[in-house]
């Protein structure tokens, strides 16, 4: 269980700055790309064009719209508390930016066209001709990877976090008072 509180809150902020931004490039995806152009970056390899997805990635399932969306807001009500009891504050983070791609598209889910709970989740960033998805997409999967290689890669492997640093000062702190007191 993680000792310090304020990192919970500060990745719960961090997965709102997630949404916000998600949610705000969905808006100008919705303005900017409606007329069906695709609009190249990167040559062929990284462009914009606006699609909507009612499945999941590279548009799977799309006759199961609420399943994703089930599977969307469980996952997006269990990441926090899931969180509580993460002790690293890296691993942390990571879980922040998984919950705020989660929760940008459930949004969707929830409110977009056709309606509730069948929305479908407004895409706009094209990886050359492989799928195009979206900011919510990029931090689910960048913050899974990122939560696998804090967690298990660095921290299971026996490299100190931020917290234990601070566990390892206090209780330096504590044994020398308690040294002090024998004398």
């Amino acid at each position: 269980m993680l000792k310090n509180p304020r990192f919970y809150y500060v990745a719960l902020l961090l997965g709102a700055i997630v949404v916000a931004i998600d949610q705000a490039t969905k808006i100008w995806a919705l303005n900017a790309l409606n007329d069906g152009r695709t609009i190249d970056l990167i040559g062929p390899w990284l462009g914009l064009k606006l699609t909507f997805n009612a499945g999941a990635s590279f548009s799977f399932g799309d006759s199961f719209t609420w399943f994703f969306t089930l599977f969307a807001a469980v996952f997006s009500i269990g990441v926090p508390i899931y969180m509580r009891r993460v002790s690293s504050p890296g691993a942390l983070m990571t879980l922040g930016v998984v919950w705020g791609g989660a929760v940008g598209n459930l949004i969707d889910r929830l409110f977009r066209e056709p309606g509730f709970p069948n929305g479908h989740v407004v895409d706009f960033i094209k990886y050359a001709d492989w799928f195009i998805g979206n900011v919510a997409d990029i931090a689910l999967v960048g913050g899974l990877a990122a939560f696998v290689l804090v967690d298990y890669v660095l921290i299971k492997r026996g490299h100190k976090d931020v917290d234990d640093e601070e566990d390892s000062d206090e209780d330096l702190v504590e044994s020398e008072a308690v040294e002090g007191n024998d004398e």
